[in-house]
């Protein structure tokens, strides 16, 4: 790691909590990079002395920072297994489900999970936290104002009962909006919650080391109830989930012991 970067990763850690020594040095280098090249800087000191005095420049760093590639059921046969398998299981043996969906970037994923869970109780039953690293895709989120390229994967009986055309955006309505809390949180760095019957991190923990991984998946088996579920992304298979606790239920579905 070259001098230059390593000052930057300790100088961003104490100014906004975030450990960048814990993401994909090669990609994350590369992004950075990239971002400071195209704003005229020639290299990473430069670019934290103008990040420490420029909090629009230090809103962007964060935005390109954190990945918001989202929309709703994305992938979607994974989504059928939850609504089909894993939601009647946990519904069976929890009157109530205490969801958490981790990574919530623009909002997508979470309103997913509320308007699956409308099909089988009703919505004031129902209580989501979303969470982001990133203040302005959680500002976005809570707008649920969205380009008709997020809906992509949607049923058209889903997409008319939830949404507002509104030229060429669509609105999500109240009803679904309703039961998402979102926050701030810092998966890495802060504490979380327990006793979670679900949990869904879908296509972050591609960005980080393997030490991160490993400390996230024993911080999301220890907030998981026992029978509760860890869903994650296509790219994120855990292969030794004994070791955290785990049992694969399903693919891509990893149910606490």
């Amino acid at each position: 790691m070259s001098q230059d970067y390593e000052v930057f990763i300790t100088s961003m850690k104490t100014k906004t909590g975030i450990d960048l020594s814990l993401y994909k040095e090669a990609q994350m280098k590369r992004r950075l990079t990239s971002l400071f090249q195209k704003k005229g800087y020639r290299s990473f000191r430069e670019f934290f002395e103008k990040l420490d005095q420029d909090q629009d420049l230090l809103e962007e760093f964060l935005d390109r920072m954190t990945i918001n590639v989202t929309e709703f059921y994305r992938n979607r046969s994974r989504w059928e297994v939850l609504e089909n398998k894993i939601l009647p299981r946990l519904l069976k043996e929890n009157q109530t489900l205490k969801v958490w969906s981790s990574a919530s970037s623009t909002g997508e994923e979470p309103y997913t999970i509320s308007m699956i869970l409308s099909r089988f109780m009703p919505m004031q039953q129902i209580s989501i936290l979303a969470t982001d690293i990133d203040e302005g895709a959680i500002e976005r989120a809570k707008l649920g104002i969205y380009a008709e390229r997020s809906l992509a994967e949607m049923s058209t009986e889903d997409r008319k009962k939830h949404f507002v055309k509104d030229g060429s955006v669509y609105k999500i309505s109240d009803v679904i909006k309703k039961p998402v809390q979102f926050k701030k949180t810092n998966l890495l760095a802060d504490p979380f919650d327990s006793g979670y019957h679900l949990i869904v991190c879908r296509n972050v923990l591609i960005y980080f080391t393997e030490e991160a991984k490993d400390r996230l998946y024993r911080k999301f088996s220890q907030a998981l109830a026992p029978g509760g579920v860890l869903f994650v992304g296509s790219t994120e298979q855990i292969f030794n989930p004994g070791q955290y606790g785990l049992v694969v239920e399903d693919t891509f579905f990893y149910k606490k012991m």
